[in-house]
């Protein structure tokens, strides 16, 4: 599973959900409105920036959606 740091507002954010949901892809959302969320955004990412995909299984983080998304789909295929 991933887990996915966002703002429920970001276009970005949606943009990147919108992927995984119609991928079927399991995600957990964090939502960085939340300090506890955000803090442990900025320790994993150095910046407060969304959305920000941490792939814990793989150790692979990254931010941009377009990065998030390309990522994804050669994950996907290879399951």
């Amino acid at each position: 599973m991933y887990d996915l740091y966002i703002l429920h507002t970001c276009p970005y954010s949606q943009k990147v959900m919108n992927f995984m949901d119609d991928k079927k892809i399991k995600y957990k959302t964090h939502d960085i409105t939340d300090l506890k969320e955000k803090q442990e955004l900025l320790k994993l990412g150095g910046k407060e920036q969304v959305p920000f995909l941490y792939d814990r299984e793989n150790n692979v983080k990254m931010y941009e959606s377009d990065d998030i998304i390309n990522y994804l789909a050669v994950k996907n295929v290879l399951y």
